[in-house]
């Protein structure tokens, strides 16, 4: 039996040529010092069009890389650890993984997908964890905003992050503490020039119009990670959809009559029921967070990672790779959310159940998927307006990071129908 998935696997895995070793990178919290450079070699991997085994579960989530020099040299440049197995090694492992008894699953990985990053141009790397971990990963993106996306360029794009913007009008809800600040200043004038330029007569409209083109792109099949107020407030500008939310000071009129009474939660892609915050001085969007509700010291903050099924749940298996099961917290505009708001079809794949909130939700929408990640920076428990950017050189095997990255291969995957 044994000699027959041996074989079994050979010939699936050797389908266009046959190698006489692998690369194994392991992913586990001893062996590896590089996770988050890991995936960049797995990345670059693909991008030479080399197939990639993703080994879920095994040693924290693994992966087997065909072997050649240049991939050896690339390891040791970037400091991976890496081993060296044969063609017979790699085929008991897989039978190894194969196993009804083990949780595991090879999962293969075919192209390297095109990523853009949805971000003002002038932001600073350090602005956005995401786009800090693909520099220090060493994964190629492109910066994209609202004229691009307007353009239809996402159709360029396989995998689209949103930089934690505001998509109601409200400028981030900054403005009783930020409003006399020149960057405040700056940056409502220049959103109102780009809105301008692009034919609208108010931000809130024009960021809207970008919400549809995105919610547009996920239904025609695109995946879409957010973190922070890119969550929230990407899902109440859906459901605002025709409804002025903004107060004067940001939009230059009253805000619509018993406005929370027209939303349309059929719209959103995660929340429902949530209450909109109508203060301009208070710096939350609406129910859906768990900033403001949270009692939790910092010593105690961490969540919990869920465990599925890797054979009969491999798309949560591959989001939830880690070699640590719980991760500490972090806050933001929007740290967590509130389970009372998210829609019954959603998948919850992280909580903190000391206070009731969930961390890591991940849904279908059309023929595509999304992800959403609560909290700024994973390596940056308070991060506030002027803080110093996180050095991720100091923090190389972060699980909190990793979570973005399994994001970042998870359009790789090739398409297998979800059994559950």
């Amino acid at each position: 039996m044994i000699k027959k998935l041996i074989f079994v696997f050979l010939a699936v895995f050797f389908s266009v040529q046959v190698f006489a070793s692998f690369i194994l990178i392991p992913m586990d919290a001893v062996t590896q010092k590089e996770h988050l450079k890991a995936y960049g070699i797995t990345y670059w991997s693909l991008s030479k069009k080399h197939k990639v085994q993703w080994l879920l579960n095994y040693k924290g989530g693994s992966f087997l890389l065909e072997d050649d020099q240049a991939t050896r040299n690339e390891c040791t440049v970037r400091g991976v650890t890496f081993e060296v197995v044969s063609d017979a090694k790699a085929a008991q492992i897989l039978a190894f993984i194969a196993s009804p008894s083990q949780n595991m699953e090879a999962v293969l990985l075919e192209k390297a997908p095109k990523i853009a990053v949805y971000s003002p141009k002038d932001k600073m790397p350090w602005d956005d964890a995401v786009t800090m971990v693909l520099k220090y990963a060493e994964i190629p993106f492109d910066v994209i905003y609202d004229e691009e996306i307007l353009q239809d360029k996402l159709l360029l794009y396989e995998w689209l992050h949103l930089h934690h913007e505001d998509f109601t009008g409200q400028y981030g809800k900054f403005y009783a503490a930020f409003r006399t600040y020149p960057w405040y200043i700056n940056e409502k004038k220049e959103a109102e020039a780009l809105a301008t330029k692009l034919g609208f007569a108010k931000v809130s409209q024009e960021k809207l119009a970008v919400a549809k083109k995105i919610r547009d792109f996920v239904i025609g099949g695109g995946f879409m990670f957010a973190m922070c107020s890119a969550t929230d407030s990407f899902d109440i500008a859906l459901a605002a959809d025709g409804v002025d939310i903004c107060e004067s000071m940001f939009d230059g009129d009253p805000s619509e009559a018993n406005y929370q009474e027209k939303l349309d939660f059929s719209k959103t892609f995660a929340f429902q029921n949530f209450k909109l915050e109508r203060s301009p001085l208070v710096y939350e969007f609406s129910s859906i967070d768990m900033t403001g509700k949270r009692k939790i010291p910092r010593t105690s903050d961490y969540f919990t990672l869920m465990n599925f099924s890797a054979k009969w749940d491999p798309i949560p298996t591959m989001l939830c790779q880690n070699h640590t099961a719980v991760i500490k917290g972090f806050m933001g505009q929007t740290t967590a959310f509130d389970p009372n708001t998210i829609k019954p079809n959603v998948l919850v794949m992280g909580t903190c159940k000391l206070n009731g909130e969930a961390r890591y939700i991940h849904g279908v929408k059309g023929k595509g998927m999304w992800t959403f990640y609560g909290g700024h920076d994973p390596e940056d428990y308070s991060h506030r307006v002027g803080d110093p950017k996180t050095e991720l050189e100091l923090h190389p095997t972060s699980p909190g990071y990793r979570l973005i990255l399994n994001n970042v291969l998870f359009p790789a995957a090739k398409k297998k129908k979800q059994k559950t």
